[in-house]
């Protein structure tokens, strides 16, 4: 039983995320790029559409998919809002974080920083929760304080 409610759970988190189209995703590079432009921000863009700099790369071994890691945030909705803040860190497997955090994380080292502007599908997608309406661009800045 316990093996077949996993599994619906699964089944239904994969049914239930919407899919963008590259319309949409370019209509989200549209608003991050308004977006930095106003607030005089030069980012990178990786292929995935995370936008990012790296503040500092931090020291030691690159971090893993497979470590987890100890880090503080705070995130903001591109009107400034902010919707989470963490000044005491969290840990969490690099495997169970939101796409654009698994994707910055790999390019860090413990005590790395960077900022970062995520699209919906490297975020939280169509989901709604208490903070974040649904299909929200998030922009978030990240210090990794540890990695094993």
């Amino acid at each position: 039983m316990k093996i077949f409610l996993i599994f619906a759970l699964f089944s239904f988190t994969l049914l239930s995320c919407k899919t963008y189209s590259e319309d949409d995703k370019k209509q989200f590079n549209i608003r991050i790029e308004e977006y930095l432009k106003k607030e005089k921000i030069t980012c990178k863009r990786s292929s995935s559409g995370l936008y990012f700099i790296i503040l500092e790369e931090g020291q030691g071994e690159q971090i893993r998919y497979s470590d987890i890691v100890s880090f503080t945030y705070r995130g903001t909705l591109l009107n400034g809002k902010v919707f989470d803040e963490q000044d005491e860190p969290v840990e969490f497997e690099v495997r169970q974080l939101i796409g654009a955090w698994k994707e910055i994380m790999l390019e860090l080292k413990p005590g790395g920083k960077a900022f970062l502007v995520a699209p919906p599908h490297l975020g939280y997608g169509e989901h709604e929760l208490t903070q974040i309406p649904p299909h929200s661009i998030l922009v978030f800045e990240l210090e990794v304080k540890s990695a094993r």
